[in-house]
């Protein structure tokens, strides 16, 4: 048996590498399967699919259903695709009619457990402008409300809007959300967790030795760890490769031209590498791992359910 036990609870598996296609190019099979395989033979044995505008959500919910029990998904437009509200057939409202109406379904079914990837961008604005990522953002939190799910969230470099237009909402969403793949200071980690917020770390989250500071004082009580995979994996250029040393093995990895269904592709992050990111979040916090372990799965069980009930929780 696995010693730990984990829920990657921010994977992007709808991404065209999970199905052999590396930049327009088809490489190999689709190996969703053993990846989900790989994952579930280290402990990760939840996944959290991202849905990041309403097709890619769609497809988080396909795999949901796919993969009943294994998988759940995400609903939601991502602030960098924001601007596609604009351009929808039937305008804007037409378009968050939409994901209401998929967040109320796939919810009922169980098959989504958060509404997302929602927040804002302001390192990205080429990509989507702040005047349409501020609107989305809050008419998007409006149907998180009335769906009454968690919140996936993403934030970069717009702190104080981010949380102004979170705080009047969260009263009404009593699980809260989770800020994903967090790289803010400690102060902004220090604000979110007093509003009641999760923080989610992954290989983007360490990489300097600023963020192993922040990650070193983010609370137990609010912490969930992902992958973010088909990216952020852990490099030997960042801060958290001198804690690598010891950590537990993963699966081996080859070039994508020499796929094969048991080893990872290069390049390529996945749920297995998310022994790593508790691994090295254990080392940083100078604690054992178990303990990083039991309070990621605890809060991650709380907040988004993945069909588990609290007294499944002991390990």
């Amino acid at each position: 048996m696995p010693q730990y036990r984990y829920a990657d609870v921010g994977i992007n598996l709808t991404d065209p590498v999970f199905q052999g296609e590396y930049y327009g190019k088809k490489h190999h099979e689709d190996d969703t399967n053993h990846v989900l395989q790989r994952a579930i033979s280290i402990g990760c044995t939840k996944f959290m699919v991202t849905g990041s505008d309403l097709k890619e959500s769609k497809k988080a919910i396909e795999l949901a259903e796919k993969y009943s029990g294994r998988c759940y998904a995400t609903v939601g437009v991502h602030p960098c695709s924001a601007k596609i509200f604009d351009f929808h057939p039937g305008g804007p409202s037409q378009l968050l009619q939409e994901l209401e109406d998929l967040a109320v379904d796939a919810k009922k079914r169980g098959l989504a457990t958060a509404f997302g990837e929602i927040g804002l961008d302001y390192d990205r604005l080429m990509l989507t402008g702040k005047d349409q990522q501020l609107k989305y953002f809050e008419a998007q939190l409006d149907i998180a409300v009335k769906v009454q799910l968690p919140l996936f969230l993403h934030s970069r470099a717009a702190g104080e809007d981010f949380e102004r237009l979170l705080a009047s909402r969260l009263p009404d969403l009593p699980r809260k959300g989770l800020v994903h793949s967090f790289t803010g200071t400690v102060e902004e980690m220090k604000r979110l967790v007093a509003l009641g917020l999760d923080v989610g770390v992954n290989g983007c989250s360490m990489k300097t030795e600023e963020n192993l500071e922040v990650v070193k004082k983010i609370p137990l009580e609010h912490l969930q760890v992902e992958t973010d995979g088909p990216w952020c994996e852990m490099r030997a250029s960042h801060a958290s490769a001198k804690y690598k040393e010891d950590a537990p093995s993963l699966p081996h990895s080859v070039k994508k031209e020499k796929w094969n269904k048991d080893s990872m592709v290069k390049g390529r992050n996945e749920s297995a590498t998310i022994a790593h990111v508790a691994h090295i979040i254990a080392k940083v916090k100078g604690i054992p791992t178990t303990k990083v372990c039991e309070a990621a799965w605890k809060n991650s069980i709380q907040m988004f359910g993945f069909g588990e009930t609290l007294e499944d929780q002991a390990l």
